[in-house]
């Protein structure tokens, strides 16, 4: 028999025991998932599940503790993504029309825009204008309803819940990944840059702007810039 405190006292040491597979599945997991989602957040809530795992475990049904918290891990962090608002309506609209008026102005200038002018077919000062990439700053390559299946199956169960399962499965269609290099490298410079640190050095916002001596909102500017200038050569294709 356990006393209250020699059950907390083991409970306390099988959640750092396991704290580490709450980690490796968050890691896994916000691979696949959009750049607003938080790493600590996905921690916190495997936490949870974690905790749950090992009241609820029963060594009689003849599983494995891990397997049956993986299980609870995973399910307590996709219901946390499920109940998120990854993107509101407002920011979504907002990168829509920045989106189409950079189509709209590399169709009219042939090459890409400057910010100003982007500003300006907004009918926005470009301060505003920057303030405004700020705000959606959540936005991908990829929304969620762009990899949607035609059925209508659900993003999260086809990408993030299956181990095997590879979220980026449309890039791996040589035409496909040929259009999207293509259109990497017809981004103005310094937005090349912070792609590449972003996607392919895997740093962080702090880190380029670090690099590039300009703020961290500087980069969070060009990033979302970068994303709108991309979809839009994207839906073309």
């Amino acid at each position: 028999m356990y006393t209250a405190k020699g059950q907390l006292s083991e409970a306390d040491a099988l959640l750092k025991q396991y704290s580490p597979l709450v980690r490796r599945l968050a890691h896994q997991m916000i691979a696949k998932l959009p750049a607003n989602v938080e790493l600590d957040d996905l921690i916190q809530v495997g936490m949870i599940g974690l905790n749950d795992a090992l009241s609820r475990f029963d060594a009689g049904q003849g599983v494995q503790f891990e397997t049956f918290a993986t299980q609870r891990i995973r399910g307590a962090m996709l219901d946390e993504l499920r109940g998120g608002d990854w993107m509101s309506r407002g920011d979504r609209r907002h990168q829509r029309a920045i989106e189409t008026a950079v189509h709209k102005l590399e169709q009219r200038l042939q090459r890409a825009p400057s910010e100003s002018e982007i500003a300006d077919e907004l009918g926005m000062l470009l301060a505003d204008y920057q303030e405004l990439l700020g705000k959606v700053r959540g936005t991908q390559l990829f929304y969620l309803e762009d990899l949607s299946g035609d059925d209508g199956d659900d993003f999260l169960d086809r990408h993030v819940a299956d181990d095997g399962a590879d979220p980026l499965a449309m890039l791996q269609d040589h035409r496909m990944r040929s259009a999207l290099v293509d259109a990497i490298g017809k981004l103005p410079e310094r937005e090349q840059y912070v792609m590449s640190m972003y996607y392919e050095h895997d740093m962080n916002l702090k880190e380029i702007a670090a690099v590039l001596g300009v703020t961290e909102s500087r980069i969070c500017q060009l990033h979302s810039q970068s994303i709108a200038r991309l979809r839009s050569r994207l839906r073309q294709w």
